[in-house]
């Protein structure tokens, strides 16, 4: 097993440099808009994902048990203080550091096209569907760094063992990874980016990173369902 470096790693930094200088020679009114910009869109990129579901109960029992199990470890606080320690330790200005890491790492990781970008290249083929997602990626983060600042730089420490971990699990079992399992993924992606986008545009308060183990639950119900009907 190697270290996979996401193909989107040089587009995110170049990005995210230049939305920090926006970030520094803009006035405020304008960071402002952009934060506001970026709060709707990922819900709406989050209601797109997450309606496609063609499994609502088991997306349900998959958010509840994610839920459970972030809340019971409290992942949000363990990310959050991660995010405070890379902070101090570097002396970053700001008070959306944690919150940039997040909604970057959950923007550029949340979504079938990461998944399908994992399953090409873990199963020996051309990643040429990462190709693609790395232009996206650099695109956004001017974007998320010009009103989300420094932490969305850093979203590529979770990242890499995201899509490591994602690439190297599809060398293993990406050709049994069917149609649906891939759509009901995305649509778990979706809801924790509704979360986000919530988050964002200070609508309600809510620990998002609390639900992401329900990333892991989906599939195993889809597996489960399957074992049930066939009896």
């Amino acid at each position: 097993f190697k270290i996979i470096i996401p193909l989107g790693f040089p587009f995110i930094i170049a990005g995210g440099i230049l939305g920090l200088i926006l970030n520094n020679k803009l006035p405020k009114k304008y960071i402002a808009v952009f934060f506001q910009v970026i709060g709707i869109f990922t819900l709406l990129l989050g209601f797109s994902m997450g309606l496609k579901t063609e499994k609502p109960l088991l997306l349900v029992f998959s958010l509840i048990l994610g839920a459970l199990v972030g809340t019971a470890i409290n992942l949000q606080a363990i990310v959050e203080g991660w995010g405070d320690k890379i902070k101090n330790r570097f002396n970053l200005k700001g008070d959306k550091f944690s919150e940039g890491m997040v909604v970057a790492f959950l923007m550029y990781c949340m979504g079938s096209l990461t998944i399908l970008g994992a399953i090409e290249e873990g199963t020996g083929g051309e990643p040429k569907l990462f190709y693609v997602k790395s232009l996206m990626d650099g695109f956004s983060s001017i974007a998320l760094a010009s009103s989300l600042g420094f932490g969305v730089l850093f979203s590529i420490l979770p990242l890499i063992i995201y899509q490591g971990g994602l690439t190297f699990l599809a060398s293993l079992i990406g050709e049994s990874l069917t149609p649906l399992m891939i759509g009901e993924l995305s649509a778990v992606g979706g809801v924790l980016l509704i979360g986000l986008g919530l988050n964002i545009l200070d609508i309600k308060k809510i620990d998002v990173l609390n639900i992401l183990p329900a990333l892991l639950f989906i599939i195993p119900l889809i597996y489960l369902e399957k074992l049930i009907e066939s009896f």
